[in-house]
């Protein structure tokens, strides 16, 4: 099941839920809007590789905009701190953003119950297209969890995305022992 947008309201009374900044304007239906924080990233190298810790470089967009390439993976943050303590986040694209070419996440759309932290959005662009700090970029939906949880996201020893922070974060894979 999918909380209405009664429900997600109840669950921020609850402190189930904690959305910052929170604007009740910004609650649909069934979902929350989140908007693209003021920083994107980038990889150093063009080849990336799954068992090495592959390095990026941050920058903030311009009050202009930046135009994403095709071809080219951006990382971005939303603006908005989330935790959900309860709940099973998703984060989806708008359907405006889709409909700009704009993809926002690749695999990373479910987040834990327990994850604390902004979000780390995979952005690619089928074709040229000027963003901007502040745009509607997703909606976060959240289903009910069937059963205890033993470990929240947020208590987990070996959790690769627990540290807070307003920028994006590069892929941990290099932790994973494979």
């Amino acid at each position: 099941m999918i909380l209405s947008d009664k429900r997600i309201l109840e669950e921020i009374d609850k402190g189930n839920i904690i959305i910052e900044p929170f604007n009740r304007e910004k609650l649909g239906t069934n979902s929350y809007d989140v908007h693209l924080g003021k920083y994107l990233a980038n990889y150093t190298s063009r080849t990336l590789d799954a068992k090495i810790h592959n390095e990026i470089e941050h920058f903030e967009i311009p009050k202009t905009g930046f135009v994403l390439q095709p071809n080219t993976l951006y990382l971005g943050v939303t603006m908005e701190y989330t935790e959900t303590h309860a709940h099973v986040p998703f984060l989806e694209g708008k359907s405006s953003t889709g409909r700009l070419g704009i993809d926002i996440h690749a695999t990373a759309g479910k987040g834990d119950v327990g994850f604390c932290n902004t979000w780390t959005l995979e952005i690619s662009a089928t074709q040229p297209v000027r963003i901007y700090a502040g745009m509607p970029i997703g909606q976060l939906i959240y289903f009910v969890v069937e059963g205890e949880i033993e470990t929240l996201y947020n208590s987990k020893s070996n959790a690769k995305y627990n540290n807070p922070t307003t920028k994006p974060v590069e892929s941990m894979m290099w932790k994973n022992k494979f």
